[in-house]
């Protein structure tokens, strides 16, 4: 039986593309079964700067900052991520002897999602109500699509945005969204790969490199994770909650990152976390 692995590339800043794709499509031609998918959030900003509607946050009363999505930005977010990020990830498998089909959430609601209702969030000391923000989480995959692709010998590139109810487009985070399609597809393993090579106790200091997330147990490990990579740990949470066997955050640069982070170099997630 095919190994499937589900494999995230986060779109900040400092990430080279080009040898995690070259080794994933090493992975493929060798046979295993690959799902990718990948944020654009450098993109995004460098875009939204050029188009004159500059990046916004909401920051939540429990001090959670997200991407403030209104219309624009959505608009903006599916030239970055669907558009320029998808297509570039796509062209260099294609390059390399892989049959990648590039898609968004919303292609053939590979990505259900249910929308953010009102939004508490706290603008210069004050609280107010965010009513229009375009934003969600993924709530089901469409499995059967992805495996007939993947049965058929395409790998699957995926990005937000996901379908809400209506046929409404929403910005989904995408460390979820892997989680979510890991679950669905019954995949062996989830890497959640970025500019970080793991969950560190000290955001300063690369040695403070928490490796096993199990054994440090989940209150350790969610008093270290801040910012952005609070949703990569609840991601792998949720990828084992849905029965993935093993999750790894690690970095995504270098020469054999994948390789990297399937032996261990990273923040390993495996089983339930005490």
């Amino acid at each position: 039986m095919r190994r499937t692995v589900v494999i995230k590339i986060g779109g900040g800043a400092g990430i080279e593309l080009a040898p995690v794709l070259a080794e994933i499509a090493g992975m493929v031609r060798e046979g295993s079964s690959v799902v990718l998918v990948h944020g654009g959030s450098a993109e995004l900003d460098a875009l939204s700067h050029a188009l004159g509607h500059p990046p916004q946050t909401i920051t939540s009363a429990s001090g959670h900052t997200s991407r403030r999505t209104d219309r624009r930005t959505l608009e903006m977010f599916e030239m970055a991520y669907c558009g320029k990020v998808n297509k570039q990830i796509v062209e260099h498998l294609q390059r390399g002897g892989v049959d990648a089909v590039g898609l968004s959430g919303i292609d053939g609601a590979i990505w259900r999602a249910e929308r953010k209702g009102a939004i508490r969030a706290v603008e210069e000391g004050r609280t107010v109500m965010i009513r229009d923000d375009l934003s969600g989480r993924v709530t089901g995959v469409n499995a059967t699509l992805l495996g007939s692709l993947l049965e058929l010998g395409y790998m699957p590139v995926l990005t937000p945005p996901a379908l809400a109810e209506g046929g409404v487009a929403v910005n989904v985070d995408a460390d979820r969204a892997a989680a979510a399609t890991a679950a669905a597809l019954g995949a062996d393993e989830l890497l959640l790969l970025s500019n970080v090579p793991g969950v560190l106790r000290d955001p300063a200091d690369p040695s403070s490199l928490i490796r096993s997330a199990s054994e440090v147990g989940a209150e350790a490990v969610a008093a270290a994770a801040g910012g952005r990579m609070k949703n990569k740990v609840l991601a792998a949470e949720e990828a084992l909650l849905g029965g993935v066997r093993r999750v790894v955050i690690g970095s995504a640069n270098g020469a054999t990152p994948v390789a990297n982070a399937r032996a261990g170099a990273g923040t390993v997630f495996e089983g339930a976390m005490a």
